[in-house]
């Protein structure tokens, strides 16, 4: 005798079958996108739902939602301060958040199904590494299972000595939290903190401002030049032993291009600020500590988030250098945000080979592919549109049809906060608590697109392009410049 199925059962095997479906079709940005949906989501549930987080009233669902992606998408940015609205449990929440977002849940599930010792299928190995074009060389596999060594090491390293720095003034137990929360911070570039006022309350402590800003760099540069600087660490030490080959496998030019432009950036950056705010923000300092404080202005403005100074407060050229910085952000496959050092650094060399009359990008030997190129420009067009837009629509929803005297400033205020979120950075000129609620969903927005990037959004919800080489249209020129 069969029993009846009841209608729920067949609904519930319909959902179930038709996920299968979907996940069985789902392209690797598709995956990589609805990942961060997925953990946002369970961000939001988990502010709004879990019990002990927080120190007084909890958050509204608007708020729950921001503090997750800005945690998911290692933003920094807050409606609420860290420090004192939320318990222990609350901030080691938001820690967790951080983490997985940093590294991305696409990431965490490679690791894990690796140290089940199963296989990676080919979507999995797409998904989790999809720059494995750039450094043929590398096995996607042991890069797997070095992301997850490196983090390890580097927070655990640098909480240690966070925790050194700190406990003499702190006391050995109410140093421990603090240490960890700003190694894991750090190194994911969320920028989040246990201070209220983030890092001016320690701008005069050498070595906490000094580990912070190491573990940004660091957490910025990317996973694949981490990788390759590590095996030919280890290449060195075994041909040293004679047990390896004389020659030493050189670097990438992708790895090349990462470490130039990222020491560029931060000693043009370093300089700039030194002088921009030696009489204003750093005034007080003595010299040493105006210096440092310079450096780690410019380490924290590509997507750390970490503020020493009272950004509200400084000058202008700081602000506005800020925004330049915080739109480059880091580098591919690390847990900062932005265009990417190599897509401002490609698009430089193209401008520079079209100037001396080329036709082709050529640097260290090498030439840039034109797909690279015209893929560089894309992003860079589609993310300036994008906080384009998103800056007008800011300063009309925040400030409203007034006059430029009547916002006292806003625009620069609010283009600040736009970069910031897109660029995944969370630095801000003090208005982020006070935003609407259109305003937060802006920002919300701004961040999520920032972290999983525009093209890998573009690419996840485009409908299926054409077949390619059927036919194309007559040329028909264009007076351009």
């Amino acid at each position: 005798m069969h029993m009846p199925v009841l209608p729920y059962a067949n609904s519930q095997a319909l959902a179930r079958g038709h996920a299968i479906a979907w996940w069985r079709r789902a392209t690797p940005p598709q995956l990589f996108v609805g990942s961060f949906l997925f953990l946002i989501a369970f961000g939001t549930f988990g502010l709004q739902l879990l019990p002990g987080l927080y120190t007084g009233d909890g958050l509204s669902w608007t708020d729950a939602l921001f503090m997750a992606t800005s945690a998911v998408c290692v933003t920094g940015l807050g409606v609420v301060d860290t420090a004192t609205y939320f318990t222990v449990a609350g901030q080691a929440f938001i820690l967790l958040l951080i983490q997985i977002g940093g590294l991305g849940i696409i990431t965490f599930t490679t690791v894990i199904i690796l140290l089940l010792g199963r296989r990676l299928s080919l979507r999995q190995e797409t998904a989790s590494f999809q720059g494995a074009e750039i450094a043929p060389h590398l096995d996607v596999r042991r890069l797997m299972r070095d992301i997850l060594l490196f983090t390890v090491s580097i927070e655990l390293a640098g909480a240690v000595v966070l925790f050194i720095a700190w406990a003499p003034s702190m006391g050995l137990p109410a140093a421990a939290w603090p240490a960890l929360f700003h190694a894991v911070s750090a190194f994911c570039n969320a920028g989040f903190s246990t201070f209220s006022g983030s890092l001016i309350g320690i701008n005069t402590q050498p070595v906490p401002l000094a580990v912070i800003m190491v573990l940004v760099v660091i957490g910025g540069i990317g996973f694949l030049t981490m990788e390759e600087l590590w095996q030919q660490r280890s290449y060195r030490r075994r041909r040293l032993r004679r047990q390896a080959d004389p020659l030493v496998p050189r670097l990438s030019l992708h790895s090349r291009l990462v470490l130039i432009t990222t020491a560029v950036l931060l000693g043009g950056g370093s300089l700039f600020f030194t002088f921009y705010e030696w009489r204003l923000a750093f005034a007080d300092m003595p010299v040493w500590a105006r210096v440092l404080n310079g450096l780690f202005m410019s380490a924290t403005a590509r997507t750390a988030g970490f503020n020493a100074i009272d950004y509200g407060q400084a000058a202008d050229g700081s602000n506005f250098l800020t925004i330049l910085l915080m739109f480059i952000g880091g580098s591919p496959g690390s847990t900062a945000g932005g265009v990417k050092t190599t897509t401002i650094a490609v698009i430089g060399l193209f401008a520079w080979s079209r100037y001396r009359g080329r036709t082709t990008a050529d640097i260290m030997g090498r030439t840039i592919p034109g797909e690279t190129i015209q893929r560089a420009i894309g992003l860079f067009v589609l993310s300036f549109g994008i906080v384009t837009l998103a800056i007008f629509l800011l300063t009309t929803t925040e400030i409203g049809v007034v006059s430029h005297t009547a916002s006292e400033n806003g625009f620069l205020t609010y283009m600040f906060e736009a970069v910031s979120a897109f660029g995944t950075v969370g630095l801000s000129m003090g208005v982020t608590p006070e935003l609407t609620t259109a305003g937060r969903m802006i920002a919300i927005v701004l961040m999520f697109l920032g972290r999983v990037g525009v093209l890998t959004f573009v690419s996840a919800v485009a409908l299926r392009a054409p077949p390619a080489g059927r036919f194309r249209y007559a040329h028909e020129n264009v007076v351009v410049g």
